[in-house]
């Protein structure tokens, strides 16, 4: 686990908010994402999948969001600082039914930090980006705790990719170095079933892309490792073009 001391620290500590917040509900927690396929970049998150035998309680879901709420970093991360907190809790008749869209019984991230800290609270719902977290989860994740993780068809995973397009898409404007790094990475998973971090996939796209789109591309691969500023005022025709040439690939590749 390629993290530092004070990562690793952040890491135990959303352990211990899981356990004392699901006591014996709790049945796995699993850390995934950057954190073990390439080491984190100065803005990965600190992701966390966590396996629940029973539905969450009105009283869990709150203690968890509260706790969250003030251990995870806020967005951008400072360097040195506390990470961005990404936690989805499963459950595992939810699971063993294999239904799609995978459905999530609660999930902490610092885009929803706005809406949580108005009032609203995480409810169970179903979406197609969930299935594909389990999926990449089940080929690299580290058990913190409890068994290996199931696995997801193939078929769910594809599907998922296609559901999840359109809306990845809609968040190009605000985020388009993350939007076009997720094309490359669905891309490079259409078209070989593996998942890799996010800038080997822009690396493996890159070479695939006509030059001025594989310019842009390296952009985003370079905001992401730290080397250059994240800046897409005077990109943000080019990042149009190559993410939806990117959406295309994905879908053709499906």
């Amino acid at each position: 686990m390629q993290t530092a001391p004070h990562q690793n620290e952040q890491i135990g500590s959303a352990l211990g908010i899981l356990r004392r917040r699901l006591g014996d509900a709790l049945l796995a927690v699993y850390l995934h994402g950057s954190a073990v396929s390439g080491g984190l970049r100065p803005q990965s998150d600190i992701d966390l999948l966590a396996v629940v035998g029973s539905g969450l309680t009105e009283s869990q879901r709150n203690g968890l969001l509260t706790e969250l709420l003030c251990l995870s970093g806020r967005h951008p991360a400072v360097p040195g600082g506390l990470r961005c907190l990404e936690v989805m809790v499963f459950c595992r008749s939810d699971l063993a039914r294999g239904n799609y869209p995978a459905r999530a019984e609660f999930v902490y991230g610092e885009w929803l930090r706005e809406a949580f800290e108005a009032g609203e609270s995480p409810v169970p719902e179903g979406d197609p980006e969930y299935s594909l977290v389990l999926a990449q989860a089940r080929q690299e994740a580290i058990a913190l705790c409890g068994p290996p993780g199931n696995e997801v068809p193939p078929e769910h995973v594809r599907q998922a990719m296609r559901d999840a397009l359109p809306d990845l898409l809609d968040g190009l404007h605000g985020d388009a170095r993350n939007v076009l790094l997720t094309l490359a990475r669905m891309w490079h998973t259409a078209r070989t079933g593996k998942f890799v971090t996010k800038d080997t996939a822009a690396t493996w796209a890159m070479r695939r892309l006509p030059g001025p789109d594989a310019m842009t591309l390296d952009h985003a691969r370079g905001a992401y490792l730290g080397e250059l500023a994240d800046d897409w005022q005077s990109r943000a025709g080019a990042a149009r073009q190559v993410a939806g040439r990117m959406a295309e690939y994905v879908r053709r590749s499906l």
